[in-house]
């Protein structure tokens, strides 16, 4: 459940930390200690809160999980929440990523749906200069990591639309591509739901807070909150088609079902005539004088099929069989 424990000295790494060690290496200048957790329990929370010196109710959050993305002041630390978003098999799944941020520490405990921050980590230590400023730099990797990773799930949503448009607009929808389509938008607000708290949690970041993030990497924030607005556009604007595609397959329907109706009236038009005729001569009338024609029946028949035939050659120009 530990994945990394390092501190840095004036941004460069002097090793990795043990849990029991953590309150001594903070002791030293210039220093501040990086954990990773994945699916911390409650045992190891606990030691962490006395290690870090952290508030009861951040541990209780960061132990239970689905939280809500926030920022929560405590004093002398920061505890924040943001939501991860992966495509699995197609599928779309969540994830939480909890920070514990203070002037010598960043905390980062992982639940659910998200990706190693290995990467992040290594790219940090490439740019000691950058480090040095403190746990805020790491805090804005971080940050800037989860909110890139939106893009990909952002094309893997946009891919599944355009196969649901083209089966509209290829005139094959069908009940399939409704329940598609409902289950996109309901993607589409569950992750604008994830995503646009974090320009709140990023606009904070850059206004408060200087006694734990200096103001030369508050800057940063700036950046991961323009990528977010970026994010939000893309879903709105993937939305409004959605609404769009959803109005066009019910107006397909509706056309569908009005030729459906025009088929099956043609036909009732087409078998009035027959019907109409038969029916005449079944009312069993004692005087009906052409019964006695020996040409009665064909002329009949004849005329029958014949006014059937150009009702249903002009039924056919006007497009309704």
């Amino acid at each position: 459940m530990i994945v990394n424990c390092a501190a840095y000295q004036n941004g460069v790494s002097i090793g990795e930390v043990t849990i029991e060690d953590i309150s001594e290496v903070l002791k030293l200048e210039n220093t501040f200690v990086w954990l990773g957790l994945r699916e911390a329990n409650s045992e190891l929370l606990a030691k962490i809160q006395q290690e870090f010196g952290l508030h009861e109710l951040t541990i209780e959050d960061a132990c239970t999980a689905h939280q809500r993305p926030k920022i929560e002041d405590y004093g002398d630390s920061l505890f924040m929440v943001l939501h991860t978003a992966l495509l699995v098999d197609d599928e779309l799944e969540f994830g939480e990523t909890h920070f514990f941020l203070g002037p010598r520490f960043l905390v980062t405990v992982r639940h659910g749906a998200s990706q190693s921050l290995i990467k992040v980590r290594e790219r940090c230590e490439a740019m000691p200069q950058q480090l040095a400023k403190g746990p805020g730099f790491a805090l804005y990797s971080i940050m800037d990591f989860i909110v890139d990773n939106y893009m990909p799930v952002i094309d893997g949503l946009q891919a599944r639309f355009d196969v649901l448009e083209s089966a509209i607009f290829q005139y094959r929808p069908n009940r399939q591509t409704m329940e598609g389509l409902y289950e996109l938008k309901r993607e589409l607000l569950l992750l604008e739901g994830a995503i646009t708290p974090g320009i709140d949690i990023c606009n904070e970041l850059i206004h408060f807070h200087n006694e734990i993030i200096s103001k030369d990497v508050s800057i940063y924030f700036r950046d991961v909150a323009d990528h977010i607005k970026r994010i939000d556009r893309a879903i709105h604007s993937m939305r409004e088609m959605l609404i769009a595609a959803m109005q066009v397959h019910l107006n397909f329907e509706t056309v569908r079902q009005n030729e459906v109706v025009k088929r099956l009236a043609g036909w009732g038009a087409i078998l009035a005539i027959p019907t109409m005729v038969f029916s005449w001569y079944g009312m069993n009338f004692r005087h009906m004088p052409e019964l006695d024609w020996q040409y009665s029946y064909p002329i009949v028949i004849g005329g029958v099929a014949l006014v059937s035939l150009l009702l249903y050659l002009r039924l056919k120009r006007i497009g309704w069989l």
